[in-house]
């Protein structure tokens, strides 16, 4: 008996990426009224978008094993549905096998068209990945999918050296792109440049970059422009709003903002000397780093409370960034002055509910 029209829903999820993983995968009627067949598998130490495609192929082979003709999936991986919708290039070596498997199996149907959906709409195939993924826990014997490049999706786990109890609040820390201002390499602080055209390009690859982690809860900005435009390119992939933390701002740079290096030390020569080793100092009319620490301290509370447990994603500034970072590593001041920041760089800081905290990645590039 062949049953026309169905829904598939499908997730996928590693605990590590890579690491222990499984997918889930359910179909219901065409009015998403009643359950058809549920799949789910752990898939031994795997990656989340191996994990995904695995969880979209077991609702498409169970589709065609109920006889349907036409068949609309829902997912919350961007990645998959727009690869699958044929709107993004697969350039993955390791996913360029799984999305013509797919592809093979989907041209059976009269019909298919994906969509994505926001990962509170797709928890019965969350449910079954996760009970996969508690069974692929325990596979410790298990041989290694490839890796594949997106970040994680899974609950943030502690590193195995740390003392910590309870999942912590994982936070993406993305400078913003290019502005004139930072091309003439120009102190930019509360101004507002515009990116420029490498900038927009800059952001685009960094929203390409996180398209496939549906586990981002929510896109947290800086209220300055270059911030936010860099937040929207991301947050469209994503299909979460911006939210604006007026904390997340940069640095007032007082009178020095648009000066160049130089043209700030031959300004104010002894001043300027001072500021690159004292926190404390403040350039004329400006922020020092120890005010800014302040004010980002009261950030990461923020932050923590609102987004417990949670991976977000926060688009800022060099001196934001890096004080959280510092803040991670429970280092001193003279990470401010040491640690290089690119335009559009991706950092991950973690904080947990017990004080403890951990840095996993620090100026990633790799999506420029």
């Amino acid at each position: 008996m062949s049953a026309g029209r169905v829904v598939v829903e499908a997730d996928g999820g590693s605990r590590g990426n890579p690491g222990p993983a499984g997918y889930g995968a359910v179909v219901f009627d065409a009015t998403h009224g009643t359950v058809l067949a549920e799949r789910k598998e752990s898939l031994g130490i795997a990656t989340n978008n191996v994990a995904e495609y695995r969880g979209l192929i077991a609702g498409l082979d169970a589709a065609a094993e109920l006889g349907a003709s036409e068949v609309d999936v829902r997912m919350d991986s961007k990645l998959v549905v727009e690869q699958m919708s044929g709107r993004w290039k697969v350039k993955h070596p390791d996913m360029i096998p799984l999305q013509r498997q797919a592809s093979t199996l989907a041209r059976q149907f009269d019909s298919v068209t994906y969509t994505w959906i926001p990962r509170a709409e797709n928890a019965h195939a969350d449910r079954l990945a996760n009970e996969a993924m508690d069974g692929a826990a325990g596979d410790s014997d298990a041989e290694p999918e490839p890796a594949a490049v997106q970040p994680e999706k899974a609950t943030p786990t502690a590193p195995g050296w740390m003392d910590t109890t309870g999942a912590p609040t994982r936070m993406l820390l993305l400078r913003h792109g290019q502005t004139a201002l930072s091309v003439d390499r120009r102190y930019s602080g509360r101004g507002n440049p515009a990116l420029t055209e490498v900038g927009q390009a800059q952001a685009n690859g960094a929203a390409a970059r996180l398209a496939g982690n549906s586990g981002i809860a929510a896109v947290v900005s800086s209220p300055l422009g270059r911030a936010q435009q860099t937040a929207t390119a991301a947050a469209k992939v994503l299909g979460l709003p911006v939210t604006v933390h007026e904390g997340l701002t940069e640095t007032d740079f007082g009178e020095w903002e648009g000066l160049t290096f130089r043209e700030a030390a031959e300004r104010d020569p002894e001043l300027h000397r001072k500021w690159l080793s004292d926190t404390s100092v403040c350039p004329p009319a400006g922020e020092s780093f120890d005010e800014v620490r302040e004010r980002i301290l009261k950030v990461r509370d923020d932050l923590t409370a609102s987004y417990a447990g949670s991976t977000i994603l926060v688009v800022t500034h060099v001196t934001p960034i890096k004080t959280l970072l510092q803040l991670a590593l429970d280092a001193g001041p003279s990470l401010l002055y040491k640690l290089h920041l690119d335009l559009a760089s991706l950092s991950v800081a973690e904080f947990y509910p017990d004080g403890g905290s951990s840095v996993r990645l620090v100026n990633d590039t790799s999506h420029l």
